[in-house]
């Protein structure tokens, strides 16, 4: 039985993609508040969550606030990334994906997206954190690995201070110095 700061602990998984997409659908559906969407590129949401741009236009329609944090994907941050990862799917190619998807989500009220500040662009990069309410779901890349290849944890708020709340202000200090994204179309 768990009693110390690893009870906000729900499960972990040894790569991203091990994660059932049924977990990810029940976290989105289940928001009311906040969805907060601070993965470098985002991407894989437009191609594995049915009905993406109707579930976030119907959550923010409902007054819940949806924000995405994206990389710079002219950055030097993304530029070197993509040297680390040397894979054909592109960084930048990501990131363009989600900007193109959220680009035919026009004027809808509680959509916010931004860019990480190239001061922090690092930080960001190098950890995925996806929050829903009081759950969120963490991935700290390894060395050379996408996104989808590396560890992740699924945390649920227990406490004040806790494991969750470390990386829900991690995200929240990297939203303060990002800047507005440009959508593609805009």
């Amino acid at each position: 039985m768990k009693t110390g700061p690893d009870r906000e602990i729900i499960s972990a998984y040894p790569y991203r993609s091990t994660c059932p997409s049924s977990v990810w659908r029940q976290l989105i559906g289940d928001s009311t508040r906040d969805i907060v969407l601070a993965g470098y590129t985002n991407y894989f949401f437009w191609i594995e969550q049915p009905a993406f741009h109707a579930t976030l236009r119907a959550k923010a329609e409902a007054g819940c606030r949806v924000r995405f944090l994206l990389g710079d994907p002219d950055g030097r941050v993304t530029q070197q990334r993509e040297g680390i990862e040397d894979v054909a799917f592109k960084v930048s190619t990501r990131i363009r994906i989600s900007l193109d998807e959220l680009a035919k989500l026009p004027d809808l009220p509680g959509l916010e997206v931004r860019f990480s500040s190239e001061e922090d662009a690092t930080n960001h990069v190098g950890l995925s954190v996806f929050r829903f309410d009081d759950q969120a779901l963490v991935t700290p890349h390894l060395a050379r690995l996408v996104g989808h290849d590396s560890p992740m944890l699924h945390l649920r708020k227990l406490q004040e201070g806790g494991l969750f709340d470390r990386f829900a202000e991690h995200v929240e200090e990297l939203w303060e110095r990002g800047c507005p994204a440009t959508l593609t179309g805009e």
